[in-house]
């Protein structure tokens, strides 16, 4: 059965999502690690239209495969820089609010990293990509 396109019924709504996604992109925050929270929470989401849409636009801005691949083991990975491998957790946290919300320990080490105003932007771009994540999961998006 076809599910519904929220682009088609709402435009409305659809474009100020886009909006949203638009006044990230501008943001402080490096437009790799933009696509790293984009891709670790489409994962946790299990979002395979975002996972792929994210992981090919990383590739274009120079993420490596190696990265990318190991991105779901970010933990275990030598390959992440501090800073990132705390946006990472602030990332899971968000992600997964209901479980533990967002820890005093992670919410200051990202605010030590990026100040302030990066941290409500990190904040931001997670809560877009799940929102993102949960129409295209809801409406079972497929990528062509």
């Amino acid at each position: 059965m076809d599910r519904i396109s929220i682009k088609d019924l709402e435009p409305n709504a659809y474009k100020a999502m886009l909006g949203l996604e638009q006044y990230i992109r501008n943001s402080q925050i490096s437009p790799m690690l933009l696509e790293l929270i984009k891709i670790r929470a489409s994962q946790i989401n299990c979002c395979a239209y975002c996972i792929d849409m994210h992981t090919q636009e990383a590739l274009k801005i120079g993420e490596t495969q190696r990265r990318i691949f190991a991105l779901s083991a970010w933990k275990e990975s030598p390959l992440f820089t501090e800073d990132e491998r705390e946006v990472l957790q602030l990332t899971e946290e968000i992600t997964l609010i209901s479980k533990d919300g967002v820890s005093n320990e992670t919410y200051d080490k990202v605010i030590k990293a990026y100040g302030e105003n990066g941290l409500a932007q990190i904040i931001m771009q997670v809560i877009i990509i799940n929102s993102w994540n949960r129409i295209a999961v809801s409406t079972k998006q497929i990528f062509g």
